[in-house]
């Protein structure tokens, strides 16, 4: 499944800006600019986590804003602002990245802070 989706603007959700997202099952592309353009990629495995916010002006014009925690090094979160199909999009991210960890067999690891040293017996 793949999706296409531009940003748009709060009024009547209207796409007027230069900002195109394209999301796959395998990746995530983020297009900007008109003059000078900018193109983000980041892969499925690397996103963490999902969050959909949406604004009370964004819900009038059924808009939303998907945010991705990602273990990226140039962008930790990627942000699709004012998009369309919001919430279905998100549920399709979380599920993508979820099937990619586990194609590519990564763990997502947490550092609780604990050093060597405070492991008693190890």
């Amino acid at each position: 499944m793949e999706y296409n989706e531009r940003k748009r603007i709060l009024f009547f959700g209207l796409p007027w800006t230069f900002t195109k997202y394209q999301i796959t099952d395998d990746m995530l592309n983020i297009r900007r600019g008109l003059l000078k353009t900018y193109e983000d990629d980041c892969y499925m495995y690397k996103i963490q986590d999902v969050k959909l916010e949406t604004t009370l002006i964004e819900r009038i014009f059924k808009l939303g804003t998907v945010v991705c925690y990602s273990g990226d090094s140039t962008h930790a979160e990627l942000r699709l602002i004012h998009i369309k199909k919001s919430k279905e999009i998100k549920n399709f991210i979380l599920e993508a990245s979820e099937k990619a960890r586990i194609k590519r067999r990564t763990l997502h690891t947490l550092d609780i802070g604990a050093e060597p040293d405070d492991i008693d017996g190890l």
